[in-house]
């Protein structure tokens, strides 16, 4: 099995961006935010507790068309908007999504990487040491910027207003505090550029295997 390594950073800090670095040096990445969508999607049994948990109307939407539709119907999708301004107004029903969705995402990402081939593989998430999925994780990557410039990056992303950006963030560790859980640093602030600093570690880790 390739070597697991994490990816993390706060919301707006540009995760992807310096995954998709890493993936064009030839890095399979695995993007544990979208598999967690993706199976929140596909599975019954995700489905069913997440209904139970928070209601029918979770997945009030139709994937293609965007209108209603019976929930019990397989085509019926999350609706991410009406999730996400549930758990993140109530600390409760975020532990609650995460203990629902975070373990067989977990092992989604440890059967992935048993099948990879490369030296090292990447997981690329945003709650690593928040949700205790750090789980076979050999070494950690944080990505880094300063605050307004990750909110103003969310609200251009998200299209939503400072408030509803700085309200996702309180449920994130204060961001210095997860740098210093990382074993290395990349810094994506539009003033540094971030391939050299990606290439740089990606040699160093070629090295250390």
């Amino acid at each position: 099995m390739s070597v697991i390594i994490g990816l993390t950073g706060g919301i707006g800090s540009g995760k992807s961006t310096i995954a998709k670095v890493f993936a064009n040096l030839g890095v399979p990445i695995f993007d544990a935010d979208a598999a967690a969508k993706n199976i929140m999607n596909t599975s019954e049994v995700i489905k069913e507790k997440l209904i139970a948990a928070f209601g029918e109307q979770v997945y009030a939407y139709d994937n293609e068309f965007g209108k209603k539709v019976d929930v019990k119907l397989k085509d019926a999708v999350l609706d991410r908007a009406y999730l996400s301004k549930l758990v993140f107004s109530d600390p409760y029903k975020l532990e609650l999504l995460n203990s629902i969705v975070h373990p067989i995402t977990i092992q989604a990402a440890l059967d992935w990487a048993a099948l990879q081939t490369t030296p090292y593989v990447i997981k690329e998430a945003a709650l690593f040491f928040e949700s205790g999925s750090v789980a076979g994780v050999q070494k950690m990557i944080g990505v880094t910027a300063p605050k307004a410039l990750r909110i103003h990056r969310v609200m251009k992303r998200d299209h939503c207003t400072k408030e509803e950006v700085e309200k996702r963030m309180i449920h994130q560790i204060d961001e210095v505090l997860k740098m210093k859980l990382c074993d290395w640093v990349i810094v994506n602030d539009d003033q540094h550029l971030v391939l050299p600093q990606v290439i740089a570690l990606h040699e160093k880790i070629m090295a250390a295997l």
